[in-house]
């Protein structure tokens, strides 16, 4: 095993195992870090997004912010490997990877692209997104890269129930995924109806154009219909999947999913509380914060 790597910082990134197993071990402890937003109601971005001169263009932010994740990986993925001596990587680290690289294809570059409008971001949650997304792409890269399996008898180490395990995980990656598509369209396709609308306003001198990116409504497509934030439980379900097929001994796949979860769950459950003050408890309904018959 390298005592040293070579890349944009050295033994860094990427890491040599020393390092990566010191990164990991405190990895873990992010949920502690995350907890802090239950003390507090404000958080800067989308619909309580607030005026402030640190302030970026969301569309921009969102980009900048998300893209780095699966930058690292690929840049560990192949920067790695030659480094410790590694020629041959199993398919199943491909095909992870791969995963990976699908989904931020998706969130981090189509999904901004397609938003009708972005309030802005401000640059304490740019710069914290930012991060997460360094640290985790590093965590999974390295593990797929040559800190994890590197044999078909390490994954068969890993999978218990073998190529069943694996190819069941992908399936709930998938479903995740398309899962989240679908939500976030519908949160969406408000801001269409909205620009829709304004433009019929607009030709027959109505009124002038608005904002659309302040237009929220209560969504009630798909599991809207039970949850506020389901677009954020089908995630979970998403990276569910992907531990799975990386086998439950995989660290910084558990990692990933259970940060996730920590950062996330306490903005559904404020998110809850900002549609009950602007709707009012009858139009939200009985609807749970995030998920279905839980929470």
């Amino acid at each position: 095993m390298a005592t040293s790597t070579l890349g944009l910082i050295p033994n860094w990134y990427p890491p040599t195992r020393e390092n990566y197993d010191l990164i990991l071990s405190l990895w873990k402890w992010f949920p502690a870090f995350a907890s802090l937003q239950w003390a507090t109601t404000w958080y800067g971005m989308g619909k309580t997004s607030l005026p402030s001169p640190f302030n970026l263009p969301g569309r921009l932010a969102w980009l900048t912010m998300e893209s780095p994740g699966f930058l690292t990986l690929l840049y560990t993925f192949f920067r790695l490997p030659p480094q410790l001596s590694v020629s041959d990587l199993p398919w199943q680290n491909t095909v992870l990877a791969g995963l990976f690289v699908i989904h931020y294809s998706y969130r981090a570059i189509l999904f901004p692209l397609l938003q009708p409008s972005m309030a802005p971001m401000h640059l304490s949650i740019w710069a914290s997104a930012f991060s997460f997304q360094i640290i985790n792409g590093l965590m999974i890269g390295s593990w797929l890269a040559g800190y994890g399996p590197l044999s078909q008898k390490d994954w068969d180490d890993l999978l218990p129930l073998g190529t069943l395990q694996f190819t069941a995980g992908i399936a709930i990656f998938y479903v995740g995924l398309a899962a989240n598509y679908y939500h976030d369209d519908e949160l969406r396709e408000i801001r269409r109806r909205e620009n829709h609308r304004q433009d019929r306003l607009v030709k027959e001198g109505k009124v002038k154009r608005g904002d659309v990116s302040r237009h929220y409504e209560v969504p009630k497509a798909g599991l809207f219909k039970w949850v506020l934030y389901p677009h954020y439980f089908v995630e979970w379900v998403e990276w569910f999947g992907y531990w799975t097929a990386a086998g439950y001994g995989c660290v910084p796949a558990r990692c990933f999913l259970f940060n996730e979860v920590a950062s996330m769950l306490p903005r559904a459950v404020r998110g809850k509380q900002w549609y009950v003050e602007k709707f009012g408890e009858e139009k939200v309904g009985k609807k749970w914060a995030v998920i279905p018959g839980v929470w």
